[in-house]
């Protein structure tokens, strides 16, 4: 993984407590947590670095950081991109999920 300031980076905190270092351009994938991040005085997340996530839990959210690099990676992509895995026993968290975070 490349090396870079702390400010590069945001930390996802899941409702158990897992943290999630994700870099910063990753994460702003997601219209929520950009928001979030968007400017000083509009939320404390954008001052502190890190966003508590108190509705999902690690396996969810851990996902969720995967695919906010895999989206990153592929967003210009002019090649056909690979489908993205997804185990069925986690397709409707994954789902809500995605949809709270505007990913």
């Amino acid at each position: 993984m490349a090396t870079g300031k702390a400010e590069d980076f945001v930390t996802l905190v899941s409702s158990d407590e897992h943290e999630f270092v994700v870099s910063k351009a990753c994460a702003h994938a997601s219209g929520t947590i950009k928001a979030m991040l968007a400017g000083p005085g509009e939320f404390d997340e954008s001052e502190t670095g890190e966003i508590g996530f108190r509705e999902i839990k690690s396996d969810i959210l851990e996902r969720v950081c995967i695919y906010l690099y895999y989206k990153k990676r592929f967003e210009s992509a002019s090649s056909e991109i690979p489908e993205f895995p997804i185990s069925k026993d986690m397709v409707l968290e994954l789902l809500m999920a995605a949809n709270f975070l505007d990913a």
